[in-house]
């Protein structure tokens, strides 16, 4: 461990959970890069993602944005072209869209496309796959309100999906926002995961839940203080 990370350590107890306000404190503190730092979230459910009903995935719209300004491109034809240019959308495009795509060039953060561009966008499902960026109606993606789609993807929508171990990670905001901000940010989006149990899921639902910055450690955070609309 770098003298660094241990010294950002110090004082965190590893085993302990922390109110969310202590939390996101400690997080805050000891933020030290140069940069402003992402503060995460991670979240162990108790799903097996291998069954199709114990999936979880969705999107939040984080009531204090990310902090993060995404580059969304939008597959669409004629007046929905237009809407997405309209709203802020940064490319925008159809054929020629896929072609650029397929040729490696991936210059944009977020998908969204209309129903009827899927099954060009479907070619590109070895591409996007990977990265997380295949468009989805489950989680907003595929629409004909493009306009509203692109409004949420700059404003603080977050998708997010349950990996093979049943953890769920996703940004919540930067150092830089005060505590309030992130508090509701990170409740916003534990409460969007809590509203996305599968009917398959057994037992404890969210088991643990913790939060960091880019840089630096994570704080282990006591579920029940961030579950206030499940309690």
């Amino acid at each position: 461990m770098s003298k660094r990370i241990n010294k950002a350590r110090e004082g965190i107890d590893r085993i302990k959970l922390y109110k969310i306000e202590e939390a996101v404190k400690l997080v805050k503190e000891r933020a030290t890069a140069k940069f402003d730092e992402t503060v995460e979230i991670a979240m162990n459910l108790g799903v097996d993602p291998k069954h199709a009903d114990q999936m979880v995935r969705g999107v939040v719209n984080l009531p204090n944005g990310t902090g993060r300004v995404l580059r969304v491109a939008v597959f669409a034809r004629g007046a929905k072209a237009d809407e997405a240019k309209a709203a802020g959308a940064d490319i925008v495009g159809a054929d020629e869209l896929v072609t650029i795509v397929q040729g490696g060039t991936i210059d944009f953060d977020r998908c969204i496309a209309t129903p009827d561009m899927m099954p060009l966008v479907g070619r590109l499902g070895k591409v996007l796959g990977p990265r997380g960026l295949m468009p989805n109606p489950k989680v907003g993606t595929v629409t004909m309100d493009v306009a509203s789609a692109v409004a949420a993807s700059k404003g603080g929508a977050v998708e997010f999906r349950v990996e093979k171990a049943g953890i769920i990670q996703g940004m919540v905001g930067k150092v830089s926002f005060d505590e309030a901000k992130l508090i509701e940010n990170i409740k916003a989006f534990v409460d969007a995961v809590a509203k996305a149990k599968p009917q398959g899921a057994k037992g404890t639902y969210v088991q643990r839940v913790a939060v960091s910055s880019t840089m630096g450690p994570g704080v282990k955070v006591d579920p029940a203080t961030v579950l206030v609309a499940q309690n």
